[in-house]
């Protein structure tokens, strides 16, 4: 089987074999991960595209913070009650200054975490087990490494960029590079997400050419036992 997949200045590796496909219910469940900035929406939008049921765990994090929800008023009692706007949503980028940046990162980054993380775990595993029978199934999680859930999945997909490119890509929408960087700080390390890799693909080239290289895992690597 083919180890190195390219396109552009794109391209993926498979660093150690899939899990068998499933006899029951989605045939793979695939988590897709990667640092904040290093294309992995671009990675998930365009394994959709090609028929894959998709659990995007940013997605539920922000209908779990909707106004009136529960875990919005038990982060607003643990960070702030300012931090909810007058019409009573989240001022997520003051949210996110007041986690990631300065001393003390670490243990906030932490305590959001043990406030969001099970609602959203909840959620994404109702979508992923009702995926039709042969389906692939994805999980779309920033914090694979950091939640120790790799073990639950067929395969694991990490996408990343260099830190200045994922900064770049952040500023385009709107993160000023310190607030950026403090997020980046935040996340694992690429070393650690490499570990628990079955396919690493480096996004280093255009939109266009990672949707090339993921359209190639998914057909030469992801369905290839379906």
């Amino acid at each position: 089987m083919t180890t190195s997949l390219s396109c552009g200045r794109c391209s993926a590796t498979l660093l150690r074999p899939l899990g068998p496909a499933r006899t029951a219910g989605p045939s793979r469940v695939v988590a897709v991960s990667g640092g904040i900035g290093s294309g992995k929406s671009t990675v998930t939008a365009t394994f959709a595209s090609l028929g894959a049921v998709v659990a995007d765990a940013d997605a539920i994090a922000r209908e779990i913070m909707e106004p009136g929800k529960g875990t919005l008023a038990e982060v607003a009692a643990r960070f702030g009650a300012d931090l909810i706007r007058p019409d009573g949503t989240l001022d997520r980028a003051g949210l996110a200054r007041r986690v990631f940046a300065g001393e003390g990162a670490e243990e906030r980054v932490a305590a959001l975490n043990a406030i969001t993380h099970p609602a959203i775990e909840r959620r994404a595993w109702e979508i992923l087990s009702a995926a039709p029978a042969g389906s692939l199934a994805i999980y779309d999680i920033p914090l694979l490494v950091e939640g120790d859930y790799a073990d639950r999945f067929d395969a694991v997909v990490i996408v990343d960029a260099p830190v200045e490119e994922r900064v770049a890509r952040l500023g385009g929408r709107g993160v000023p590079p310190e607030d950026a960087r403090a997020r980046i700080r935040a996340q694992a390390s690429s070393d650690q997400r490499r570990a628990i890799a079955h396919v690493w693909i480096d996004n280093c080239g255009s939109t266009d050419d990672l949707a090339q290289v993921c359209t190639q895992v998914w057909e030469r690597w992801l369905t290839i036992d379906l």
